[in-house]
Protein backbone atom coordinates (compact mmCIF):
# COMPACT_ATOMS: atom_id res chain seq x y z
CA UNK A 1 0.00 0.00 0.00
CA UNK A 2 3.06 1.94 0.70
CA UNK A 3 4.09 1.88 -2.92
CA UNK A 4 0.71 2.78 -4.49
CA UNK A 5 0.53 5.90 -2.23
CA UNK A 6 4.52 6.70 -3.10
CA UNK A 7 3.58 6.35 -6.89
CA UNK A 8 0.44 8.31 -6.69
CA UNK A 9 2.64 10.96 -4.74
CA UNK A 10 4.90 11.09 -7.57
CA UNK A 11 2.68 11.11 -10.24
CA UNK A 12 0.64 14.07 -8.39
CA UNK A 13 4.05 15.68 -7.65
CA UNK A 14 4.97 15.18 -11.62
CA UNK A 15 2.00 16.64 -12.59
CA UNK A 16 1.44 19.76 -10.77
CA UNK A 17 5.12 20.27 -11.63
CA UNK A 18 4.05 20.06 -15.76
CA UNK A 19 1.60 22.20 -14.77
CA UNK A 20 3.74 24.71 -13.38
CA UNK A 21 5.88 24.24 -16.63
CA UNK A 22 3.41 24.63 -18.80
CA UNK A 23 2.68 28.28 -17.22
CA UNK A 24 -0.95 27.16 -16.66
CA UNK A 25 -0.97 29.31 -12.94
CA UNK A 26 0.34 31.99 -14.61
CA UNK A 27 -2.56 31.48 -16.82
CA UNK A 28 -5.23 30.45 -14.38
CA UNK A 29 -4.02 33.64 -12.40
CA UNK A 30 -4.04 36.01 -15.62
CA UNK A 31 -7.24 34.72 -16.87
CA UNK A 32 -8.44 35.25 -12.82
CA UNK A 33 -6.42 39.07 -13.11
CA UNK A 34 -8.05 39.83 -16.58
CA UNK A 35 -11.26 39.10 -14.78
CA UNK A 36 -10.87 40.90 -11.41
CA UNK A 37 -9.43 43.74 -14.04
CA UNK A 38 -13.13 43.43 -15.71
CA UNK A 39 -15.12 43.35 -12.55
CA UNK A 40 -13.30 46.52 -11.37
CA UNK A 41 -13.66 48.34 -14.27
CA UNK A 42 -17.38 47.24 -14.52
CA UNK A 43 -17.48 48.33 -10.97
CA UNK A 44 -15.65 51.61 -11.60
CA UNK A 45 -18.08 52.35 -15.04
CA UNK A 46 -21.08 51.43 -12.56
CA UNK A 47 -19.72 54.10 -10.14
CA UNK A 48 -19.27 56.54 -12.45
CA UNK A 49 -23.15 56.26 -14.01
CA UNK A 50 -24.38 56.15 -10.51
CA UNK A 51 -22.88 59.88 -9.61
CA UNK A 52 -23.73 60.97 -13.27
CA UNK A 53 -27.34 59.25 -12.90
CA UNK A 54 -27.11 61.20 -9.01
CA UNK A 55 -26.16 64.32 -10.82
CA UNK A 56 -29.17 64.10 -13.65
CA UNK A 57 -31.60 63.63 -10.95
CA UNK A 58 -30.30 66.32 -8.71
CA UNK A 59 -30.43 68.87 -11.69
CA UNK A 60 -33.64 67.94 -12.38
CA UNK A 61 -35.00 67.80 -9.25
CA UNK A 62 -33.04 72.16 -9.29
CA UNK A 63 -34.95 72.23 -12.73
CA UNK A 64 -38.58 70.88 -11.31
CA UNK A 65 -38.40 73.25 -7.72
CA UNK A 66 -37.19 76.19 -10.22
CA UNK A 67 -40.19 74.79 -12.83
CA UNK A 68 -42.81 74.88 -9.59
CA UNK A 69 -41.29 78.28 -7.97
CA UNK A 70 -41.54 79.88 -11.81
CA UNK A 71 -45.41 78.12 -11.96
CA UNK A 72 -46.00 80.01 -8.13
CA UNK A 73 -44.85 83.05 -9.10
CA UNK A 74 -47.40 82.75 -12.19
CA UNK A 75 -50.23 81.98 -10.46
CA UNK A 76 -49.57 84.76 -8.26
CA UNK A 77 -49.23 87.07 -10.66
CA UNK A 78 -52.27 85.71 -12.46
CA UNK A 79 -54.57 86.21 -9.44
CA UNK A 80 -52.83 89.60 -8.49
CA UNK A 81 -54.32 90.61 -11.95
CA UNK A 82 -57.75 89.00 -11.74
CA UNK A 83 -57.61 90.90 -8.57
CA UNK A 84 -56.51 93.83 -10.26
CA UNK A 85 -59.07 93.33 -13.36
CA UNK A 86 -62.13 92.77 -10.92
CA UNK A 87 -61.35 95.74 -9.16
CA UNK A 88 -61.03 97.83 -12.74
CA UNK A 89 -64.43 96.57 -13.64
CA UNK A 90 -66.43 97.15 -10.20
CA UNK A 91 -64.83 100.57 -10.77
CA UNK A 92 -66.06 101.04 -14.36
CA UNK A 93 -69.25 99.63 -13.62
CA UNK A 94 -69.89 102.14 -11.12
CA UNK A 95 -68.66 104.87 -13.43
CA UNK A 96 -70.72 103.62 -15.90
CA UNK A 97 -73.89 103.37 -12.99
CA UNK A 98 -73.42 107.06 -12.59
CA UNK A 99 -72.94 108.16 -15.85
CA UNK A 100 -75.95 106.52 -16.52
CA UNK A 101 -78.01 107.63 -13.80
CA UNK A 102 -76.76 110.91 -14.85
CA UNK A 103 -78.22 110.83 -18.24
CA UNK A 104 -81.40 109.57 -17.13
CA UNK A 105 -81.86 112.30 -14.98
CA UNK A 106 -81.19 114.95 -17.35
CA UNK A 107 -83.23 112.82 -19.69
CA UNK A 108 -86.01 113.30 -17.34
CA UNK A 109 -85.24 116.96 -16.23
CA UNK A 110 -85.47 117.75 -20.32
CA UNK A 111 -88.76 115.90 -20.09
CA UNK A 112 -89.72 117.76 -17.23
CA UNK A 113 -89.17 121.11 -18.46
CA UNK A 114 -90.52 120.21 -22.20
CA UNK A 115 -93.67 119.25 -19.98
CA UNK A 116 -93.80 122.41 -18.01
CA UNK A 117 -92.73 124.29 -21.16
CA UNK A 118 -95.23 122.67 -23.18
CA UNK A 119 -98.41 122.97 -19.72
CA UNK A 120 -96.84 127.23 -19.66
CA UNK A 121 -97.81 127.55 -23.77
CA UNK A 122 -100.86 125.48 -23.40
CA UNK A 123 -102.33 128.19 -20.59
CA UNK A 124 -100.61 131.12 -22.63
CA UNK A 125 -103.23 129.67 -25.40
CA UNK A 126 -105.76 128.96 -23.34
CA UNK A 127 -105.58 132.21 -21.61
CA UNK A 128 -105.80 134.46 -25.11
CA UNK A 129 -108.54 132.37 -26.24
CA UNK A 130 -110.20 133.11 -23.14
CA UNK A 131 -109.38 136.65 -22.99
CA UNK A 132 -110.71 136.95 -26.79
CA UNK A 133 -113.66 135.39 -26.41
CA UNK A 134 -114.05 137.82 -23.21
CA UNK A 135 -113.20 140.86 -25.51
CA UNK A 136 -115.90 139.51 -28.41
CA UNK A 137 -119.00 138.99 -25.61
CA UNK A 138 -117.57 142.51 -24.42
CA UNK A 139 -117.81 144.12 -28.05
CA UNK A 140 -120.98 142.52 -29.04
CA UNK A 141 -122.39 143.89 -25.82
CA UNK A 142 -120.90 147.63 -25.34
CA UNK A 143 -118.73 147.69 -28.70
CA UNK A 144 -120.56 150.90 -30.14
CA UNK A 145 -120.63 152.18 -27.12
CA UNK A 146 -116.47 151.92 -26.60
CA UNK A 147 -116.12 152.62 -30.65
CA UNK A 148 -118.27 155.96 -30.07
CA UNK A 149 -115.96 156.83 -26.56
CA UNK A 150 -112.90 156.18 -28.67
CA UNK A 151 -113.22 158.11 -31.04
CA UNK A 152 -114.03 161.32 -28.44
CA UNK A 153 -111.13 160.91 -26.73
CA UNK A 154 -109.24 160.85 -29.91
CA UNK A 155 -110.87 163.50 -31.04
CA UNK A 156 -110.43 165.43 -27.71
CA UNK A 157 -106.74 164.43 -27.90
CA UNK A 158 -106.07 166.12 -31.31
CA UNK A 159 -107.73 168.97 -30.59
Amino acid sequence: MFTNSLWALVGMIMFFGLLIYMKVPKAILGGLDSKIDRIQKELDEAKRLREEAQALLAEYERKRKAAQSEADDIIAAAKEDAKRMSAEAQIALEELIIRRTKSVEEKIAQAQAHAVSEVRARSADVTIQAAQKLLEKQMLKNGDELINQSIKEVGAKLN
